[in-house]
């Protein structure tokens, strides 16, 4: 389960993600991020990173789409303490998520998030 603090959970929050943040599209998923909130004081650590996740009904029925979120949320609590402090994280899951193991999706989420943080391998 990802925690309370790191979970998106407001309309505004999901669209300053989409919206302001860089994109990064795979087969599998796209994921959109905004990079942390700006410069903290020293010894700050900042707001935590939170993700959301958008699992629509082309990905298939209720029991597709709830497993496709549960695999995704089990990938981004591991990937959380990569993530800049104050980072809004919106991970949309494109049809073909629904066949995919949890190695295939944990491949494209790493490989989105390595592009859209401009640095080697999680």
């Amino acid at each position: 389960m990802l925690p309370a603090e790191h979970r998106l959970r407001r309309r505004e929050d999901f669209a300053t993600a989409v919206r302001r943040g860089r994109r990064a599209g795979r087969p599998l998923l796209v994921v959109h991020m905004n990079s942390g909130t700006g410069p903290h004081a020293p010894g700050d650590i900042g707001p935590p990173a939170r993700a959301g996740f958008v699992v629509s009904k082309a990905v298939g029925g209720a029991v597709q789409r709830n497993l496709v979120k549960r695999r995704l949320r089990h990938l981004m609590r591991d990937r959380l303490p990569e993530l800049p402090a104050g980072s809004l994280v919106v991970v949309r899951a494109l049809p073909g998520a629904a066949t995919a193991d949890h190695d295939q999706l944990g491949s494209d989420l790493d490989s989105a998030l390595r592009r859209l943080l401009g640095r080697a391998p999680l």
